[in-house]
């Protein structure tokens, strides 16, 4: 019979692994000392192999084909879960996302998987990233594992890089373009402290199961954000807010997310809370100084 203590040592699988989220969690995991799995598509894509060279275990998996998770995750305790998100031609798939968090759970559950941290979206008082199919795997999750711990990230810093297919974020000719209210806060969180979160409910699963945790590391507006990046790269970046009209062309999904913050909908994490349980909590100009600078710098530089 697996224990709890078994738990908070055996190997952890983790989804989405070449990825955001996945990969800042894997090798945070890999640091502190914790045999991962990490299931991966491809294992000769590049950032697999990087995986593997960080010490990773690297499995086969794919979530549209669900005969390949019980194998995958054979032997693993704990699993860190980031179904990808599932597109269609009017927006997001809310509906085949579940179904590939439906597909993940039973199969953990199938080979004895006690523990599950999944990564979602941050909530908000209105629709606005109301993430439905998040919100399901999340009760699914709960309803068949003893130890659940949810993550409800907010915007990630990583994104002033860029974000590919989406048609906003990033900083292009020195100027943000996104969907935000341009002077109302808004909050946002470094990878790596996701993945801190993360390591700290598997290495007490009983503290954190059955939470969930509203992920932000700061506060503050896009103005504000853009000024800080400016001085920090020492490159001129402003903030431009996109209109109704060029979110609808984007995508619906865009507009009405546009509609809601707008009205005052926002991301709500209790910041100086989450500081309480890791005090090395990033701010923007924490992760500027440490990565984010250097990394803008050498985007934009490239950029023709």
């Amino acid at each position: 019979m697996t224990t709890d203590t078994d738990t908070a040592w055996g190997t952890v699988a983790v989804t989405g692994a070449t990825g955001k989220q996945g990969a800042a969690t894997a090798r945070r995991l890999l640091a502190g000392g914790r045999a991962v799995r990490a299931l991966v598509r491809d294992p000769a894509a590049p950032a697999a192999v990087a995986l593997a060279d960080a010490g990773a275990e690297l499995v086969r998996a794919d979530f549209d084909e669900p005969s390949s998770l019980a194998p995958a995750l054979a032997g693993t305790t704990a699993l860190f879960a980031v179904p990808p998100v599932a597109y269609g031609p009017k927006g997001t798939d809310q509906e085949l996302e579940f179904t590939r968090g439906r597909a993940l759970a039973d199969a953990a559950a199938a080979v004895g998987v006690r523990q599950v941290v999944f990564t979602g979206v941050a909530s908000t008082s209105g629709a606005a990233f109301a993430a439905p199919g998040k919100r399901r795997i999340e009760q699914y999750l709960r309803e068949r594992f003893p130890l659940v711990t949810v993550l409800r990230p907010v915007r990630f810093m990583t994104n002033y890089l860029g974000t590919t297919g989406v048609g906003l974020d990033g900083i292009v000719d020195g100027v943000h373009r996104h969907l935000f209210t341009p002077h109302d806060s808004l909050q946002v969180i470094a990878l790596e402290d996701i993945a801190e979160f993360a390591a700290l409910a598997f290495e007490q699963p009983e503290r954190f199961a059955g939470r969930t945790l509203e992920l932000a590391g700061d506060d503050l507006t896009p103005v504000e954000a853009a000024a800080a990046i400016s001085t920090a790269i020492g490159l001129p970046v402003r903030y431009d807010y996109v209109t109704h009209e060029e979110a609808t062309a984007l995508n619906p999904d865009f507009a009405e997310i546009r509609q809601q913050w707008a009205a005052g909908h926002r991301w709500h994490a209790d910041i100086e809370a989450l500081r309480v349980i890791h005090p090395g909590l990033r701010t923007l100009a924490d992760w500027l100084a440490e990565t984010g600078a250097a990394a803008l710098r050498a985007r934009l530089l490239d950029t023709p």
